[in-house]
């Protein structure tokens, strides 16, 4: 789902040994070249692109390992950002 904008992110701020757009989604990113600088890098990256914020359980290994695994965590950021976000809005209108 966001594959694409993970691969440009990782391209821009991973300093991967391999083009991120070569990867596969379940390509591990640690043996493509990511370090823990790189993954502190990414991660913010990825926080400002798609509006949501790393809970801490998920900074780890596990998550940063894969651009499908980058994906979920997204994915269970996003409902979790905009159910929050809805009650502001509504308070404005």
């Amino acid at each position: 789902m966001h594959s694409d904008a993970i691969r440009q992110i990782l391209a821009e701020h991973g300093r991967l040994l391999v083009d991120a757009q070569k990867l596969s989604d379940d390509s591990d990113l640690y043996e493509a070249g990511l370090t823990s600088l790189s993954t502190v890098n990414v991660m913010l990256a990825l926080e400002e692109h798609f509006d949501v914020e790393f809970l801490d359980h998920m900074l780890g290994r596990k998550t940063f390992g894969s651009i499908r695994a980058l994906d979920q965590a997204i994915a269970q950021l996003k409902p979790a950002t905009q159910s929050v976000a809805r009650p502001y809005q509504e308070l404005r209108t």
